[in-house]
């Protein structure tokens, strides 16, 4: 049997203020911010040069395919390995596939077989379904609840920092590579699983939730005992849990784009170099929508629950205008590889296709940092929390797979585009249906869900908002 955590009354000695303290919850989201810098970061680089880098984007699509497959299934059970495990060990077992996934397209540099990268591929699933779940758990339960808006833009922006490293390697490494399409160098792969290895090496410095101290003296958590059995009858309750599935086209929404964005307009449109000078500016974005929404959603209206409504509708305005974008993009093109490539050099004619991509980076944080915000609404305990946030990155990673294979077999690029608008738009009145019925605007419960209805349990120390 082992250990989890919910949220506890204050704690006998007030906790010391400060930015350096060690067991805050600030600096606790931090490292875990600084260890997906590494890992997820340079993986979302590598796979936003399209194609994990390789000219062929046959071999990424299987092995994503793969990777997404066993991230939809462990993404689902990663919520019970860290209630059961404890952070730090899911996050190690997690981080450690990273690596081995980008030293599985080294190989297939000079051996040209796919068996590897698609064999990693699931490995990386099964570790990302781990490492995300406890993400979720620690970055939705440790921050104050009227700061999680904060919290999980700094999560975002040191994670997101990653990608816009991992976009100058393979910037820097292949400048002179010239316009003709080319695989990234072994430099290039060499730099990400150095980075990746420092990642898995930094989990070990989390510390056990029940060590975490709000500045306001409060634990974030205190003890109770989770056991397979009960993790097993919990996780199988989620699938007709009302709030989940209202969820989730929102999740199944949210990694299906990046095929289409990813191969198709940053892979088909720009030229190697050019590939990795986007993806510095596309992350980048990612920190500037991910800080602008935090921002609004902790501190823009009084309410809480209003706050959440004119997110939805902030984030369906802008994405309705941004798709509206990459369609017109859209129009002038078709699959297969255009005669000549765009280079950053190329002033006019880049800068159009560049501020679309920019947009879906700017987009894409917007959206994830909303639905994080919505799901750590709908409860202060991280058990169930950590729960809620391995659905979703289950729905998310299947939605992820099919998409791999919609690319995979030549799928019309416009249907794709459509496809991943409407998916998007589906879902933005189902967030705000979530938000009216289960956000409250006092948080003064903890929400848990007992044969599909909802039991609230009174909190000794509650919280008010501002």
């Amino acid at each position: 049997m082992a250990v989890t955590e919910v949220e506890g009354p204050p704690s006998e000695a007030p906790a010391k203020r400060g930015l350096l303290r060690y067991n805050s919850p600030l600096a606790q989201v931090s490292l875990l911010g600084i260890i997906c810098f590494c890992c997820p970061g340079m993986f979302n680089a590598l796979s936003g040069l399209g194609g994990g880098g390789q000219v062929d984007n046959t071999t990424a699509d299987n092995a994503n395919t793969a990777l997404y497959a066993f991230f939809a299934v462990f993404g689902v059970l990663g919520g019970a390995a860290h209630n059961l495990l404890g952070p730090r060990v899911t996050l190690l077992l997690g981080a450690l596939t990273y690596p081995l996934y980008a030293g599985s397209f080294l190989y297939y540099n000079h051996h040209a077989s796919q068996a590897f990268p698609v064999a990693a591929g699931a490995l990386l699933g099964a570790g990302a379904g781990f490492l995300w779940a406890a993400q979720g758990a620690i970055m939705t339960s440790y921050p104050p609840p009227n700061r999680r808006g904060t919290y999980i833009s700094l999560f975002w922006c040191l994670f997101n920092l990653g990608g816009v490293l991992g976009g100058l390697l393979p910037f820097s490494f292949n400048y002179n590579s010239g316009g003709k399409p080319a695989s990234v160098n072994d430099g290039t792969y060499i730099a990400f699983m150095a980075f990746m290895l420092l990642g898995a090496a930094l989990t070990v410095l989390v510390l056990p939730p029940v060590r975490i101290v709000r500045d306001d003296g409060t634990k974030a958590t205190r003890v109770t005992f989770s056991s397979p059995a009960t993790e097993g009858a919990e996780i199988l309750k989620l699938f007709a849990n009302w709030k989940m599935l209202l969820v989730l086209p929102a999740a199944w929404a949210s990694n299906f784009f990046y095929t289409y964005q990813f191969n198709n307009v940053n892979g088909a449109l720009f030229t190697l170099r050019t590939k990795g000078l986007n993806n510095v500016f596309y992350w980048g974005a990612q920190m500037l929508g991910s800080a602008g929404i935090g921002y609004f959603l902790d501190f823009g209206f009084a309410s809480r629950r209003k706050r959440g409504l004119f997110g939805v509708l902030v984030v369906a305005l802008i994405g309705t205008a941004i798709w509206g974008g990459g369609l017109a993009n859209q129009l002038k093109y078709k699959h297969g590889e255009l005669a000549n490539r765009i280079d950053f050099k190329d002033g006019h004619r880049y800068a159009g296709p560049f501020l679309l991509y920019f947009s879906y980076g700017l987009l894409d944080a917007m959206f994830q940092s909303l639905i994080y915000w919505i799901i750590g609404a709908l409860a202060n305990d991280s058990q169930i929390l950590s729960r809620y946030v391995g659905f979703y990155k289950g729905v998310q990673s299947a939605g992820a797979a099919v998409a791999w294979q919609v690319d995979r077999r030549k799928a019309s690029l416009l249907s794709q585009l459509f496809v991943n608008w409407g998916l998007m738009t589906i879902s933005y009145p189902l967030l705000a249906l979530l938000v009216f019925l289960a956000v409250k605007d006092e948080d003064n419960s903890v929400s848990s869900v007992e044969d599909g209805k909802e039991k609230d349990s009174k909190l000794s120390a509650p919280t008010s908002f501002h």
